[in-house]
């Protein structure tokens, strides 16, 4: 059995010396695993079959949700059952706030190992200390290096494909360079949005001896600014600033472990949720289990099997800083079939709704990527200067940098010709970024005919247009 709690309570004489970014790994995972335990528990004696039947039976859920808990519960088998084997996860925390195609930037990793279902070990590194054991030898990808984000490509930058699996790859060869010694079962990406998740279940945190109240919408900025900024006004001293995760992380403790039955079901819901929005990613080196969690679209790929019209937009922030926790974006797209060739015409708006510049935002400089299908022409662009052209994935990409000015909105508009023969039997699958949540899309088709429909959608998933409907 899975027991967090006496692992959490062992932790917490050490947390004055442990950072944020430790505990929302340690939040994370404690999260995803107490709800694979949830559908795991029952199976040690009885199957898997047979109990996850007995368990998604009285659940009140469609036959959609069904199917992702049984791969959760593949998933829970491959960790938490009694086969006296050590299973060693990687874990990349990926910090949203800073956008980067894998989910955000990688301020730190965890290294996470289990045996007959208990978490035996965590422990955490901090990358601007990891990153300096890496060899100055591997050139970054572009444009890391020419708008002077890194010399050098290292493990906090490894992200910067779209493709999870390829991201964990990169993670592993980066974290063997620097040193590291473990051979990992399987690498999870998490963003900070599932600290969020957490806390929509726990509910609002006060903390006695700290102003204000932490919740699902402004805890890991309220967190990071009281380490980084308010513990000054407050008169704290430097050494003792990151107190306040102290108390924080019991007061979660007592809560998740004080859940009802009820609770942990919300929680399984809402970390799902999680897992459907990318916020967490999976990849296993187990081929079964992979294929598992690739046909649950918790995997993170792109799909080079589709073969229909395809759309997604990539984003890369390499002007650092947080500014992405106040950049909006919308997305209008229109494809037109009724000309001889079909065109595509793309609108993506950048809102910068910060009004000034402080500790954590600037103006927006970002690297966009709009991937398409093969053999895609583009007509013309508007703010989207210097254009660059790639193929990977069964893909083809236009990528060129775009800056936002703090208290401006930006919209860059691509138009290109789509292959003739998707006006055949047409379809469309948008893919989401990992990390950029609650992104509106209007999507319109004009058909062969002329007529026209319009569909609009909150995109949280990846989508196809069956889906906008």
């Amino acid at each position: 059995m899975y027991h967090t709690h006496s692992f959490a309570n062992s932790y917490y004489i050490f947390m004055k010396k442990y950072s944020l970014k430790f505990w929302v790994i340690f939040w994370s995972v404690s999260g995803l695993f107490l709800l694979g335990w949830f559908f795991y528990w029952n199976t040690q004696n009885r199957g898997v079959a047979s109990s996850v039947e007995n368990v998604l039976s009285f659940l009140p859920i469609n036959d959609s949700q069904k199917k992702e808990y049984q791969a959760l519960t593949k998933v829970g088998d491959f960790l938490l059952k009694s086969d006296d084997k050590e299973k060693k996860l990687l874990v990349l925390f990926q910090n949203n706030m800073e956008i980067r195609p894998g989910g955000g930037f990688i301020g730190a990793f965890g290294i996470v190992k289990l045996k007959n279902g208990k978490i035996i070990s965590l422990e955490t590194h901090d990358l601007s200390n990891f990153d300096a054991k890496i060899p100055n030898i591997i050139t970054p990808p572009y444009p890391l290096e020419e708008t002077g984000v890194a010399d050098f490509w290292k493990l906090r930058d490894s992200n910067f494909s779209p493709d999870f699996a390829i991201n964990a790859k990169k993670a592993e060869e980066f974290y063997q360079l620097g040193g590291g010694e473990e051979d990992f079962d399987g690498v999870i990406g998490i963003t900070a949005n599932v600290l969020s998740s957490i806390l929509k279940i726990t509910g609002p945190i006060s903390i006695e001896g700290y102003p204000g109240t932490y919740n699902s919408d402004n805890a890991i900025l309220s967190l990071e600014y009281q380490v980084e900024k308010a513990f000054e006004e407050q008169g704290i001293d430097r050494g003792e600033r990151k107190l306040v995760m102290a108390d924080f992380a019991k007061e979660i403790e007592n809560r998740v472990f004080a859940f009802s039955v009820s609770q942990k079901i919300e929680l399984g819901k809402i970390l799902l949720e999680d897992l459907n929005k990318k916020d967490i990613q999976l990849n296993f080196k187990d081929k079964k289990l992979q294929n598992e969690v690739e046909n649950a679209n918790w995997a993170g790929v792109m799909d080079q099997n589709w073969d229909k019209d395809y759309l997604m937009i990539v984003d890369a922030n390499v002007g650092a800083f947080k500014s992405d926790y106040y950049v909006k974006r919308s997305i209008d797209h229109t494809v037109d079939l009724s000309k001889e060739i079909p065109v595509a015409y793309l609108k993506i708006t950048y809102n910068h709704t910060a009004t000034q510049k402080d500790w954590m935002t600037r103006d927006y400089r970002d690297y966009l990527r709009v991937y398409i299908p093969e053999n895609s022409q583009l007509i013309d662009q508007k703010n989207f200067d210097d254009t660059r052209f790639g193929a990977e994935f069964g893909k083809k990409y236009f990528g060129a940098i775009v800056r936002v000015p703090i208290g401006t909105s930006k919209t860059v508009e691509i138009n290109y010709n789509l292959p003739q023969e998707l006006k055949n039997d047409y379809n469309l699958k948008i893919q989401k970024q990992a990390g950029l949540n609650d992104v509106p899309i209007v999507f319109h088709l004009i058909r062969e005919d002329g007529t026209t429909e319009e569909f609009s959608k909150v995109m949280n998933s990846d989508l196809v247009l069956s889906d906008l409907k």
